[in-house]
């Protein structure tokens, strides 16, 4: 064999191994791609969101200007809700068991969220029940069940606008004196980082459900703020 034919082969052989290298790397990264996608939760439709519990507006909903205070002192108004993604539910401090048991059940969500979802989700529980809930009564019950949680009070007919504007109502319940308890929705409200009413969780709340919802319509959300 002559140099000149060797010279061909060789260079014939480093082109399959070229070949057979980009190849290999082109069929590795097609199955990353794959196993990755498959690893991601699905994203849920809609019409499957509400089927699992949360139930999106068709247009979020500008509710109005909020001025209220939180437990820190603090004034909680609409730019507060600005940026994030906010959980809000309307309880009360003297309630028996609706309150405390969906306070720990947005505590444990709140420990199972990863990455920007739990860096930008914020949850508050603004009081319906102003009168006995003083800044100084929400600061000693509302971190009890996470830190990071806020409370919030304020003026009778501003908390019931407010409540009004997102599809909860409340009622003090007649003839208990001073020991009386309020009727009020367990549902958890979704306001979107523009500060809009986006959505909210009906109860009963379900954790798996409630987890893949809300990464579901945060996904969306991208998607369409993407699109715009």
């Amino acid at each position: 064999m002559t140099d000149q034919q060797q010279a061909y082969k060789d260079k014939q052989s480093r082109g399959i191994k070229l070949t057979v290298l980009a190849i290999a790397v082109f069929m590795t990264v097609i199955v990353a791609g794959f196993v990755h996608r498959i690893q991601q939760p699905r994203i849920l439709t809609a019409a499957e969101m509400q089927i699992n519990g949360l139930y999106l507006m068709k247009t979020p909903r500008n509710f109005g200007d909020i001025a209220l205070i939180d437990h820190h002192g603090q004034v909680f108004d609409n730019e507060r809700l600005l940026g994030k993604w906010t959980l809000v539910f309307f309880g009360f401090t003297y309630c028996p068991d609706i309150c405390p048991t969906t306070m720990a059940f947005l505590n444990e969500l709140m420990g199972q969220l990863e990455g920007t979802e739990a860096e930008d989700t914020e949850v508050v529980m603004v009081s319906v029940d102003p009168a006995r809930d003083t800044v100084e009564q929400l600061a000693s019950y509302v971190p009890y069940f996470n830190p990071g949680f806020t409370g919030v009070t304020g003026e009778f007919l501003d908390i019931h606008r407010f409540a009004t504007a997102l599809n909860t109502p409340f009622r003090k319940v007649p003839g208990e004196g001073e020991n009386y308890q309020v009727d009020h929705s367990a549902n958890v409200i979704l306001i979107n980082p523009r500060g809009d009413y986006h959505g909210f969780f009906k109860a009963p709340l379900d954790m798996a459900k409630m987890k893949l919802t809300y990464r579901s319509a945060r996904a969306m959300w991208d998607r369409t703020v993407g699109d715009s």
